[in-house]
C-alpha cells in the first residue's frame, strides 16, 4: 500500500513538473482581474473549462463585468488523411477552431480572432467501438488545448489596451452615427417632388 501510494505521488509530482499545472491550478498570470464569459452553448465543456482555468488564476468572473468574453463559434471538421490498401480509412484529421470575441461597454466589438488545433489519429476499420473511443479521447485532448491556446491569448490583453481599443470603438461608433444622421437631415431636407400628372384623354 506504501509503495502504490509513493508511485501515486511520484506520477503527480512528474506531470507538474511537464506542465500540466497550465491547466488552471495557479501559475497562469493574468491582467485582467475581472471578465464576464459568455458563449452560445451557455452550458458546454469549453466555455466551463474557461472559467475554471480563469477563476482558478485570480480572475473574478462575473455577469456585468467591464469586458466580456464570447466564445462566438465553435467547429469541428474531420477528414479522412490516408487509406489502407483495401481502400478502408486508416488515419482521420481532426480540426478543431474556436471563435471568440472581446466587447466592451455598450456592446462594442474590441478584439474578434480565433485558435485552431489539428490532430492526426489512427482508425481501426475492425474495432468500431475502439476507433470511437480514441476519437473522443483526441477531442477531449483538442478541447483542452485549445483552452490552453485561448488561456495563453488572454495572458497578453491588458485593461490599458482595452480601454484604448473601447475609445477608438466608441469614435468610430460616433462617427457613423453622426454620418447617419447627416444622411438623414439631408434627405429631409431635399423638397418632395409631386407625383406627375398625366393629362386626361379627350372623351
Amino acid at each position: 500500500m506504501i509503495k502504490r501510494n509513493l508511485l501515486v505521488i511520484g506520477l503527480a509530482t512528474l506531470l507538474s513538473a511537464c506542465g500540466f499545472q497550465l491547466r488552471g491550478t495557479g501559475d497562469v498570470q493574468f491582467a485582467l482581474k475581472e471578465l464576464d464569459v459568455s458563449a452560445r452553448n451557455a452550458y458546454g465543456e469549453t466555455v466551463n473549462d474557461v472559467r475554471d482555468v480563469l477563476e482558478n488564476n485570480g480572475v473574478r468572473v462575473y455577469a456585468g463585468a467591464p469586458y466580456r468574453l464570447v466564445l462566438s463559434k465553435e467547429k469541428e471538421e474531420r477528414r479522412a488523411a490516408s487509406f489502407t490498401s483495401a481502400a478502408r480509412t486508416a488515419e482521420y484529421e481532426m480540426t478543431k477552431t474556436l471563435d471568440y470575441e472581446i466587447r466592451g461597454s455598450k456592446d462594442l466589438l474590441l478584439i474578434s480572432d480565433k485558435v485552431e488545433m489539428q490532430r492526426v489519429y489512427n482508425h481501426d476499420g475492425n474495432n468500431l467501438t475502439g476507433g470511437d473511443q480514441e476519437a473522443a479521447q483526441v477531442r477531449r485532448e483538442m478541447n483542452r488545448e485549445l483552452v490552453q491556446q485561448l488561456v495563453q491569448r488572454l495572458q497578453q490583453v491588458d485593461p490599458v489596451q482595452l480601454d484604448q481599443l473601447q475609445q477608438a470603438a466608441e469614435a468610430k461608433a460616433k462617427a457613423e452615427a453622426d454620418a447617419l444622421e447627416a444622411a438623414r437631415q439631408q434627405q429631409a431636407a431635399q423638397p418632395q417632388q409631386s407625383p406627375i400628372q398625366l393629362p386626361t384623354p379627350a372623351q
